[in-house]
């Protein structure tokens, strides 16, 4: 197993952990702070799926750095197994997340002329964009162990 970037144990993976625990952890912090959030179900599975990427992320993020700090590569199959499992599963429920409240939000920003929530609308537009961000960069992790699975 060849070691590249974004593969687990060097810098690059460790900030694409961090930087999907950072936007889903935006994504929760902007949508908790606004008050009518859990009248909608899209909303609430937005909090629930970024919870879930937050903890993921962190973990292997702990993992990552764990494997910087002894300066050892990361070749372990199995564990490399349940990554690739655990990516894609993730990545997936973050962009059904985004993307059901992104719907919601366009619903009550073009559809029905404006928002009536008032400055709530912004908190959503930002956890949204947040919550789409964190699934880029869960994309980009999930090929990088998909093709280290598939090489390995």
């Amino acid at each position: 197993m060849k070691d590249f970037a974004g593969t687990p144990g060097t810098l690059t993976g460790l900030f694409l952990r961090m930087g999907q625990c950072f936007f889903a952890a935006g994504a929760i912090a902007s949508m908790v702070t606004s008050k009518g959030f859990f009248n909608v179900t899209a909303f609430c599975y937005l909090i629930a799926s970024m919870a879930l990427q937050v903890i993921w992320s962190f973990g292997l993020a702990f993992f990552d750095a764990y494997f910087l700090a002894k300066k050892k590569s990361f070749h372990n199959h199995v564990l490399l197994s349940l990554f690739v499992v655990g990516d894609w599963c993730t990545g997936l429920l973050s962009l059904a997340a985004a993307a059901s409240s992104a719907g919601v939000t366009v619903l009550y920003f073009h559809d029905l002329g404006s928002c009536s929530f008032g400055e709530e609308c912004t908190k959503f537009q930002l956890s949204v964009a947040f919550a789409f961000l964190s699934w880029i960069s869960i994309l980009i992790s999930s090929l990088i162990m998909f093709w280290i699975w598939a090489a390995g």
